[in-house]
């Protein structure tokens, strides 16, 4: 089933190139340290493009590209991508989501207790719909972030396809 980008927080990507996965890694390391519009750093088979800490903002995005070599043919790779907030911003995000569902569901158990006990139940039931409220806003709240960091997005995307055709590679 395809999702539609309009609900998806962190965009991904997946294409294949006719050149081997060690190439690519390089010619990435090596367009990082000929600019200084990004920060490219490189672990194993990764390659992560930020926004300068000057440049950046609170919801400023990185690209994360896994750069895998095909098992069959070695001079195949697959890059894959993955656009996303700070990690630091993103378990922040996910803290915040952890912590208002386990409110919910204990709330909402509170107030069935109290419910079926037939005592009061207003406070826990109205501490429940509010969890629900929080959970939007912070949904809300990370699409907002994301339009925020769009066009550095685009910034982010660009560069790396302006590395790849430096070399003359193309999608298959």
């Amino acid at each position: 089933m395809e999702l539609s980008n309009e609900i998806i927080l962190r965009p991904r990507f997946k294409f294949n190139v006719n050149e081997p996965n060690e190439d690519l890694l390089t010619l990435f390391e090596d367009s990082g340290k000929k600019q200084k519009n990004f920060i490219v750093t490189r672990v194993d088979d990764h390659v992560f493009i930020k926004i300068p800490k000057d440049k950046q903002h609170f919801w400023s995005p990185q690209l994360h590209l896994e750069i895998n070599e095909d098992y069959d043919k070695k001079e195949l790779s697959t890059i894959y991508g993955l656009f996303g907030p700070n990690p630091t911003v993103w378990t922040m995000f996910m803290f915040f989501h952890f912590v208002v569902a386990g409110f919910f569901i204990g709330f909402a158990i509170w107030a069935y207790v109290n419910w079926s006990l037939e005592s009061s139940y207003a406070i826990q039931l109205f501490t429940t719909l509010l969890m629900v409220v929080i959970w939007f806003a912070l949904y809300f709240s990370g699409r907002i972030g994301k339009k925020a960091g769009m066009s550095q997005m685009h910034e982010l995307h660009h560069f790396m396809r302006d590395t790849l055709r430096s070399k003359d590679i193309h999608a298959i």
